[in-house]
């Protein structure tokens, strides 16, 4: 019985489930570059180029391997620009009665793909992503029951699972859990930044880059200057460049962020993670060797790992557990247009101008830039969620909606009530000072509250406190902050959300 096996943009790897059971006598592998997938968001364009780049070469990585590969590229004459109108013309050329494909990671096409066998009139065998460590319905049995998801005592468990940095006795390495206290340390004026690895276009990339720029010149991004990972030995080598020149010092400065680099000393192949050039596992494990062999201390190794094993894993079992109706919450009835300026990234605001600046350039900002910056601005500011999370979705390089989705809708602008996280994590510019050398090289004041000059991040967040206060009274978790809205005086206050109400009034020209 022939079989076609499509394969998807971020299924990237010999390991795919619906390669499993693969026979090279009459099995085809299917890989398809469509416009639907291009454009259901208008994704930056490097992210593009890296997909279809990476969809090229993995091709190749599997032609070599001896297997019969049926390629379409996106300007192929008879391309049907869907996913299911390319393997039907796949499962009439090749004579096939079977589709075998792994479940898409987002709801919009894995939904669409449970009416594909009745559309196609063949068997359509979908088959469950097993390259995460936690699979669906043990995230559900570990949830059911508890009034709280929280991501720390899921990450407890995934540590006992894997046996990730835990000792002979069982306990974790250090004796605590989590050493995220050690990982707030501000940037320093000494640092030397190793920066990622970069590649050289070759031939292939070459050829996609010329197609996104004729194809989705209209896409948010820079298309200049593309140096990511195509390849698996490539992406194994930005992980291994990673451990043995970044992971020391990132536990310390993960939290911090600079004028001087877009990157300090994150792995970032989070891209290469999520399209599956490398697997969660094995990154796990170079991470905790470094710790073993005294290359890494314990805050990096750890905080490195439960951003895999913990926020990574968590999510993902976040998004299928309460889609669909999740991406449509808007607890606290968020409605402002999002401005310009997060596409033009032209603001006086020195770290949104920083981060929105990266994110155009190189289609990536890390963990702290997306919460405490541009999510943070999108909280306080009351952003509409629909709009923040497609711009989320739009331009990042590793955006892909399992992943995005509960953490910009749940962790960074707390849409959803509390489903990811139990408080939002809304802050002035205190924060953004403490952790960073941008308020050093703003227009704005981050020591002044109302005025012209003021910091933006002040006005709006005790304005965003008074807005929503008798929601956050009763979150035991905001006490604290909640009666330092009540003891203000009146007249500052007043006078701070008259600040935030100018602000609000002409966003674009913050």
């Amino acid at each position: 019985m022939a079989t076609v096996r499509l394969i998807l943009g971020d299924q990237l790897s010999p390991a795919m489930s619906s390669l499993a059971d693969i026979d090279p006598e009459t099995d085809t592998i299917l890989l398809a570059e469509v416009m639907a997938e291009c454009t259901y968001v208008k994704h930056h364009k490097k992210k593009i180029i890296f997909v279809l780049s990476a969809m090229r070469h993995f091709a190749c990585e599997l032609e070599d391997q001896g297997f019969s590969v049926d390629y379409v590229k996106l300007i192929d004459k008879g391309n049907t620009g869907t996913l299911k109108g390319e393997a039907q013309r796949a499962l009439k050329k090749h004579k096939a009665d079977r589709l075998v494909v792994t479940r898409s990671g987002e709801f919009r096409l894995a939904e669409d793909m449970e009416t594909w066998s009745t559309d196609l009139g063949v068997d359509v065998e979908l088959r469950d992503d097993d390259r995460f460590l936690c699979k669906l319905d043990e995230f559900n049995e570990w949830a059911e029951g508890r009034k709280e998801l929280r991501m720390e005592y899921f990450y407890r468990e995934m540590r006992r699972k894997t046996s990730f940095l835990m000792d002979a006795d069982g306990k974790p390495e250090g004796g605590q859990w989590n050493f995220d206290k050690d990982n707030r340390k501000p940037i320093k004026d000494d640092l030397d930044f190793p920066g990622p690895s970069k590649f050289t276009p070759d031939e292939i990339t070459q050829e996609v880059i010329d197609l996104v720029n004729s194809e989705f010149a209209d896409h948010f991004g820079q298309s200049d200057g593309f140096t990511f990972a195509t390849t698996r030995s490539q992406a194994e080598h930005a992980l291994r460049r990673f451990i043995q020149h970044a992971l020391p010092r990132f536990g310390d400065y993960q939290d911090a962020m600079t004028d001087k680099d877009p990157h300090l000393f994150h792995s970032v192949i989070s891209t290469y993670l999520n399209a599956g050039l490398l697997d969660a596992h094995a990154v796990c494990a170079a991470a905790e060797n470094a710790y073993k062999n005294g290359d890494a201390p314990l805050n990096a190794a750890e905080g490195f790992i439960r951003q895999i094993i913990g926020w990574r894993e968590f999510v993902r079992g976040i998004y299928w557990r309460e889609m669909p109706d999740y991406k449509t919450r808007n607890t606290l009835d968020a409605t402002t247009p999002l401005p310009d300026f997060f596409w033009t990234g032209d603001t006086k605001m020195a770290c949104m101008a920083q981060a929105i600046g990266q994110t155009r350039d190189h289609a990536y900002a890390h963990h702290i830039q997306r919460l405490m910056v541009t999510g943070n601005f999108a909280l306080v500011a009351g952003l509409d969620p629909d709009e923040v999370n497609d711009w989320y979705m739009r331009v990042y390089s590793d955006a892909y909606e399992w992943v995005e989705l509960p953490n910009t809708h749940g962790m960074a602008i707390w849409a959803d009530g509390g489903v990811v996280g139990s408080k939002p994590y809304a802050a002035s510019g205190k924060y953004i000072d403490r952790m960073s050398d941008h308020c050093s090289n703003c227009a704005y004041s981050v020591k002044e509250q109302t005025g012209d000059t003021a910091c933006p991040f002040n006005a709006l967040y005790w304005d965003f406190l008074a807005r929503h206060e008798d929601r956050f009274k009763k979150n035991g978790r905001m006490g604290l902050v909640m009666k330092s809205l009540e003891r203000m005086d009146s007249q500052k206050l007043d006078a701070t959300r008259q600040r935030a109400a100018k602000i609000l009034k002409n966003l674009d020209a913050v």
